[in-house]
């Protein structure tokens, strides 16, 4: 198991050193942040001396180095457009985003395994097949144009819900929620019912592959010749067998809402990470960029090693699989 653990935090590491040189590349070649954090009327020796306080002197390998360094402490500069700690302003808009990505990710699970369950267990009825017809519709269908239309339905034709903004919010320390108010909570429908909606969809389809086939395993029939309800062989037996798969893509898939939010957001006009991202790609602020990148790819990275870990933890024969292929290898 310590080999294991090495071999996958080594692998962690090799990929977050990979995303932090994409996110140097950005900072540093797309543009001058020189010329990009001052004025035209800026002297001469005021480019300069700011040109060495950010290290820009340097040759590219040490400056790569100071890069990583800064980072990995959390620090990643002054934001061009904001004039403000980068860092301080993500973690000032991450509890916008995470609330959102828990709202979809409750009503992914609430509402996807019971229809999973349904459409294997009647999978002939015409409820279930529209529902299989539903589920295409609910991955193909843009988020930005189902947002939109929620928007024209409930915002605008309605008036149940707001269109726009987050709401009231209480704030509890650093942190920021909008579970504790009205206003707030209805801000939330909206939004977490448009990331949601994808979820939904494969937590369904998922459900539904891992149903029929676990309805047609041994364990089951025996379990029915013993004469056992229906319901407690459906949900008792083979639900519980159907469980581990989908945590696990949804463990993963909290990676996916975090960094895709960012279409939803905007829609909503949602003042979270992705809305922050958006509006710095439009006023080119670079360090704020750069850092969004490095923390939602640390976010997908640390998920999939946790559950790389936790499968090794419950299956050994993953962590045979995996030195022995190592050992091939050399």
């Amino acid at each position: 198991m310590p080999a294991f653990l090495l071999k996958r935090l080594l692998n962690a590491a090799g990929v977050m050193l990979a995303v932090a040189f994409l996110a140097f590349v950005s900072f540093r070649f797309v543009g001058d942040p020189v010329e990009l954090m001052l004025n035209e009327q800026a002297s001469q020796q005021q480019r300069d001396e700011l040109r060495t306080r950010l290290g820009l002197d340097r040759n590219v390998a040490l400056q790569f180095a100071t890069f990583v360094k800064n980072a990995a402490q959390g620090d990643f500069g002054i934001s061009y457009r904001n004039q403000q700690d980068v860092f301080g302003l993500i973690a000032e808009r991450f509890p916008a985003t995470f609330e959102l990505v828990l709202v979809a990710t409750f009503l992914s699970l609430a509402i996807g395994i019971p229809l999973g369950v349904y459409t294997a267990i009647r999978r002939e009825s015409l409820l279930a097949k529209a529902l299989q017809f539903g589920s295409v519709l609910g991955v193909s269908l843009p988020s930005f144009a189902l947002g939109i239309m929620l928007i024209l339905v409930f915002s605008v034709t309605l008036q149940w819900l707001p269109a726009f903004g987050r709401g009231q919010v209480v704030k509890l320390g650093w942190w920021s929620t909008g579970f504790l108010t009205p206003s707030g909570r209805a801000a939330l429908i909206l939004p977490g019912i448009t990331l949601s909606v994808f979820q939904i969809t494969l937590v369904m389809r998922l459900v539904r592959a891992e149903m029929l086939e676990t309805m047609r395993t041994d364990f089951i029939r025996f379990a029915r010749a013993r004469g056992l309800p229906a319901r407690s062989v459906h949900f008792g037996h083979a639900l519980r067998n159907c469980l581990m798969p989908v945590i696990t893509v949804t463990g993963l898939q909290i990676g996916n809402l975090i960094a895709f939010a960012l279409v939803t957001e905007t829609v909503f006009q949602w003042p979270g990470m992705g809305m922050l991202f958006v509006q710095a790609v439009t006023f080119v602020d670079i360090p704020v960029m750069a850092a969004y990148l490095i923390i939602v790819s640390f976010i997908f990275v640390s998920l999939n090693t946790l559950v790389d870990l936790t499968y090794a933890y419950v299956d050994p024969r993953l962590r045979e699989d995996a030195l022995s292929g190592a050992a091939n290898a050399r």
